[in-house]
């Protein structure tokens, strides 16, 4: 849990299948340098392995968020693409809300990696009094 906080951080990541680990690292030390630690990482369920591999490395768990509940969020983003591909339009936004859990909000639209191979958003969801991450 977030420091001096009742806060969850979740950052949640979109990517090609291509994408190296270093893009979603820097991702992530991009949303850290803005807003502080986070607390878990996301990630869809049949892409999960990367994000796994970034969240031993880095000693954070990792929430799988299941494929179909994609479409069933608003997103900040609209992006053509992954409207197409995905059924949201934001895979990164979309996977960090449901990961969050009910009445959870983005604290920015998501970022893009310099090579455009993936994307990640921090989404924030309070928790209630005594519960912890």
């Amino acid at each position: 849990m977030t420091a001096a906080s009742n806060d969850m951080r979740v950052v949640g990541f979109g990517f090609r299948r291509a994408a190296p680990l270093a893009s979603l690292a820097d991702l992530l030390a991009q949303l850290e340098a803005r807003y502080g630690p986070v607390d878990r990482l996301a990630a869809a369920a049949s892409k999960q392995a990367l994000v796994q591999a970034l969240g031993r490395a880095r000693g954070l768990a990792v929430i799988c968020v299941e494929d179909e509940t994609l479409p069933s969020v608003a997103t900040l983003t609209h992006s053509r693409h992954s409207l197409t591909a995905r059924g949201t339009g934001s895979v990164a936004e979309a996977i960090a809300l449901l990961a969050a859990g009910p009445g959870a909000t983005l604290l920015a639209p998501r970022l893009v990696s310099a090579d455009r191979m993936a994307t990640a958003a921090l989404a924030r969801a309070s928790l209630p009094p005594g519960e912890s991450t």
